[in-house]
Formats: structure tokens, sequence, C-alpha cells
């Protein structure tokens, strides 16, 4: 009976898990950049730049994400500005990047000024000494930290269901209120699992990949 049911509710659960991964997806493929440029434009010496970046920092690290979706798809609307669901979502996701500015922040002020007197002495350009010097060192320091970050936007997705978007938790909690069974919870939460050990699986071989700068 248990099985035939799991047969029953798995294709609306594997909808919603697709569509939780494209969120995820998109939201880590458009935040890891923006939260690289608002590192950058935290450390700017220009105090303009400097100050709205870290506002905008303040704002989004200080604010729950939940408040931040239902701002987004039901508060925005009353001064025109509407977005479909899917959008609203992944504008909100997108604009948590701050998250990863903070973490890419750390990275490049821990990394050595010596090391950057060293490759003019080398005769190297600001472009090869980002590339070349600084950017792997700062991908081997921020890793752990984005990973976390990454783990937290796969569970922080299911957010996403108070706007009413089928993601995978939504189409748990109708297959849950309908037949009145954990059983579509339970199979949630092990889905959840793959989803959250796969990202993990990948954080690992990548520390393990730039381990070469221990």
């Amino acid at each position: 009976m248990t099985l035939k049911y799991i047969e029953e509710i798995l294709p609306s659960l594997i909808n919603g898990t697709w569509m939780t991964i494209k969120i995820f997806f998109w939201t880590l493929c458009l935040a890891l950049p923006i939260g690289i440029i608002a590192s950058l434009g935290e450390m700017s010496h220009i105090k303009i730049v400097k100050w709205l970046v870290k506002f905008y920092v303040l704002i989004m690290r200080g604010t729950p994400l939940l408040l931040q979706l239902i701002f987004v798809f039901y508060g925005l609307p009353i001064i025109g500005v509407v977005f479909p669901r899917y959008q609203a979502a992944l504008f909100t996701f997108v604009l948590n990047a701050a998250y990863f500015a903070e973490s890419f922040r750390g990275g490049m002020q821990s990394i050595d000024k010596g090391q950057f007197e060293a490759a003019q002495v080398l005769r190297l350009d600001r472009w090869q000494t980002m590339t070349k010097i600084v950017i792997p060192q700062v991908i081997k320091i921020v890793l752990p930290s984005i990973g976390n970050e990454v783990i937290n936007l796969v569970k922080d997705s299911s957010l996403v269901y108070v706007i009413g978007l089928g993601d995978l938790l939504r189409a748990g909690n109708v297959a849950m209120a309908r037949d009145v069974t954990l059983v579509p919870l339970v199979l949630v939460a092990i889905i959840y699992l793959i989803l959250i050990s796969a990202c993990s699986f990948a954080q690992k071989k990548l520390e393990e990949y730039f381990s070469y700068y221990e």
C-alpha cells in the first residue's frame, strides 16, 4: 500500500524538486558574481560606493528572507511593481548575494599585502595578480563559508511556499493535507537530504582541488 502510494505522489514531488533545483541553480549562478562585485564595492576607496554597498548588505542580512519574499511579491505591487511568482522568488534570493559578499570580502582582506608587492616586483599587471595569485587563494579561503551558504540556500528555497510557488515542500504539504499522512513529508526530507549531500560532496571535491595552497 505504501509503495503504491509513493508511486502515486512521486511525480508531483519530482516536479516540485525540479522547481527547487531551478531556483537554487539560477540563484547560485547570479548571486556569486554579484557577491564578488559587492565585496569589491565594500573595499572601494570611493566612499559613496562603499557606504551604499554596506547599506545594501545591512538590509539584506538584517531582515528575514521570508519577510523579503513577502515584501517583493505582496508589497511591491502596491507601488505598481509586479513580479510573477517565480521571478519574485528568484529576484529575492539573488538579492541575498550580500551573504556571499561578506565571505569574499573576508577572503580578500586575508591576503597578505606582501603578495601584491611581490607581484609588482615580478612585473605582473593587476589582472594577472588577481587571476593567478589572489583569486585562487581567496577561493580556497572562502570555500567552507560559501559551502555553508549554498547548503542554506537549498533549505531556504522552501520559503517560496509562502508565495504559492510549486516547489518541493509545497508538493509535499499538498499531498499530506489531502491524504492525511506523513509519508509525503518523509519523502520531502529524504529528497532534501540527497540535494544537500550532493552539495556537500561537491564542496569537498573543490576543497581537495584547491588543497595545493596549504
